[in-house]
């Protein structure tokens, strides 16, 4: 039993020196590359919690808004990314020219599908050097709305209002149209529309419509609130209010359009304003008159 396990161990040291690969005359072996996997998964997490401290520790001293802070966490993060895959090649003496073999080998992986990867990691990088979307903004793409609350190396993890949480490539942002509502400011203009039925007194409706965006505290004062005449519609004299609002999510704007439309409605109540609906006047071409009879 102590002979098999002696020539079972004896095997251990040339295992553990097999050279996988020859670079500039530098034998990489198997325990090189173990011993280097390990050092790297160990200062990933090192340089994931010196990153998060100096966000935590440096950055929120200085008056520097959370999409910055992320932006700054993330690059110091890449940078002792880049030091440490330097610092592990240095101590374990293999030379640098190694990424010519792995760059080639990276370009036929890219040449058979990596080039997605590769491209959403680019794209990350342009988002965090522009800022066009930055975590905590509120953005709608394509048919997902919500706020932004993580920027990655290949993905943007958005929370809707649903709680629901979207993972989006980065591409994404850049190939298709983004509406974001919080770019530069959290000041945005929404309407509400009513119709009323024809014969209604429009300068009153423009009074009562002002009315109920003045005693609407979320609602701004400056810019001061518009009603606009739009349209004469089909079944009603259409008017739009205009106003101004600081926005934190979605569902904020939209319960204050609906505290519009209860307020709005209680008004034109008081007022006996009629909010108009869809009339149809029916024409029948008969040759004689129709007659017509009440059954008991």
């Amino acid at each position: 039993m102590e002979d098999k396990l002696s020539d079972l161990f004896s095997w251990a040291p040339d295992f553990w020196n097999f050279q996988l690969i020859q670079v500039d005359g530098q034998s990489i072996t198997f325990g090189t590359v173990l011993t280097g996997i390990i050092l790297f998964i160990l200062g990933y997490f090192i340089c994931k919690s010196i990153s998060r401290q100096f966000a935590k520790k440096i950055l929120s001293r200085f008056d520097i808004d959370q999409a910055l802070q992320h932006t700054l966490q993330t690059f110091v993060f890449y940078i002792l990314l880049v030091i440490l895959t330097l610092f592990v090649l240095r101590l374990l003496h293999v030379p640098v020219t190694i990424f010519t073999v792995l760059g080639g080998a990276l370009a036929i992986g890219v040449g058979f599908g990596s080039q997605n990867i590769v491209n959403n990691f680019i794209s990350g990088l342009i988002i965090m050097i522009e800022r066009p979307v930055k975590v905590g903004d509120i953005i709608e793409v394509g048919d997902v709305s919500g706020t932004v609350i993580n920027i990655g190396a290949r993905s943007t993890q958005i929370k809707t209002l649903d709680n629901t949480h979207y993972v989006i490539p980065n591409s994404t942002f850049l190939e298709q149209n983004v509406l974001n509502w919080t770019l530069s400011d959290d000041l945005v203009r929404t309407f509400v529309s009513v119709g009323v039925a024809y014969g209604s007194d429009a300068r009153k409706v423009e009074e009562l419509l002002k009315q109920a965006a003045q005693e609407e505290e979320k609602v701004l004062n400056y810019p001061e609130p518009v009603v606009v005449f739009s349209d004469f519609g089909d079944n009603a004299l259409v008017f739009k209010l205009f106003f101004w609002t600081k926005i934190k999510d979605i569902m904020s704007l939209r319960a204050l359009e609906s505290a519009l439309r209860f307020r709005i409605n209680h008004l034109f109540n008081e007022a006996e304003i009629v909010i108009a609906f869809p009339q149809r006047d029916v024409h029948l071409d008969t040759p004689s008159p129709i007659k017509v009879e009440v059954l008991k």
